[in-house]
């Protein structure tokens, strides 16, 4: 009982500390290693689809874009809605998968991801936002990652939970040793495969399965922090600034419901509407979900869905006819005080 008493007071003395690094001033400096690393992958990748342009074999393009989006599964049903949100349970099969696929993508770590969106949803468009779409388009999608972070992102995360992730053996095996993992599948594998099995040159191989690959893979992830924070609708809530935007969707394996995934961040699907042409990673976690290696995959009810959009939607949500059977009475009464 003391040590769960001396965990709150700490805790909430790390809260106090964040409220009062929100909106202090300070000049951010560049990371240099950061910031060379992100010309390299992207300089690279620009060569790399000069080579898919004029030389490279066919399988090595289909390897890459192959790799791209299984790979992403493992952003989005894995880091994103299993280890960030705890949106639904999956069996250590699946886990191992998904952490395979996660250590693909090259995103760092799950726990250090996971441990950066739960502060971006806490304390979303403030200063203690680690991607702080307030900043620009810039920042949001890269800067960053090269810019040292506002002291209040510092504190945010010392202060989140992250108990259920420590007891994740998954999770930490792939967090210990994430550089020799990172080394053989980000990188090894992804380029070894078509120079061993259809004689790919290596040079080749390496700007198009590493470089281009890794670059597109970042910057549809990217997005979802830039474009799904500023260009689209806000039918859920048109007082934040995440937004449904459908290109992002379809990149991102369907995580460009944005404005949906803000006001309901426990839903495993991340969206209230479409089928899997615009959510894959539903699909994707459905399919597991029929084997038994995914379960206990939280949704949120048509009322409450209904009730938030009439409350505080910007009246692009597609709806029923008005007068339709189905409206309660207090979903009408809503609808009727904002239409007068």
């Amino acid at each position: 009982m003391e040590l769960a008493m001396d965990t709150q007071c700490n805790n909430n003395n790390k809260v106090t500390d964040i409220d009062s690094l929100i909106g202090k001033k300070y000049v951010p400096k560049i990371r240099w290693p950061d910031l060379l690393a992100q010309i390299f992958v992207h300089c690279g990748g620009l060569f790399g689809l000069y080579l898919i342009l004029t030389s490279a074999k066919a399988l090595t393009i289909f390897w890459a874009f192959c790799l791209i989006y299984t790979s992403g599964f493992g952003i989005t049903a894995g880091a994103h809605r299993l280890w960030s949100h705890r949106a639904y349970k999956a069996k250590w099969p699946l886990r191992l998968l998904l952490v395979f696929l996660f250590t693909i993508s090259g995103q760092r770590h799950v726990y250090a991801w996971a441990l950066d969106h739960r502060v971006h949803h806490k304390y979303s468009e403030t200063d203690a936002d680690p991607h702080d779409a307030r900043r620009g388009f810039f920042f949001s999608h890269v800067g960053w990652l090269v810019l040292t972070p506002h002291p209040a992102v510092e504190a945010s995360r010392a202060a989140v939970d992250m108990s259920d992730l420590v007891n994740d053996p998954i999770v930490l095996w792939q967090k210990r040793l994430y550089i020799p993992l990172f080394a053989l599948l980000c990188i090894g594998l992804p380029v070894l495969i078509p120079w061993y099995f259809w004689d790919e040159s290596l040079l080749e191989s390496f700007f198009i399965s590493f470089n281009t690959r890794f670059s597109v893979t970042l910057n549809m992830a990217f997005a979802v922090n830039s474009f799904a924070h500023m260009y689209g609708q806000r039918p859920y809530d048109k007082n934040i600034s995440p937004v449904e935007n459908v290109m992002v969707s379809i990149g991102a394996l369907g995580e460009g419901w944005h404005n949906y995934h803000h006001v309901f961040p426990w839903d495993y699907k991340t969206s209230e509407l479409g089928d899997y042409t615009w959510n894959l990673t539903t699909g994707f976690i459905d399919f597991f979900s029929r084997l038994g290696w995914a379960y206990d995959c939280k949704t949120v009810s048509s009322d409450m869905i209904r009730r938030k959009a009439l409350r505080s939607g910007d009246g692009s949500r597609p709806v029923w006819g008005y007068g339709d059977k189905d409206i309660t009475d207090e979903d009408r009464s809503e609808l009727d005080a904002k239409t007068k």
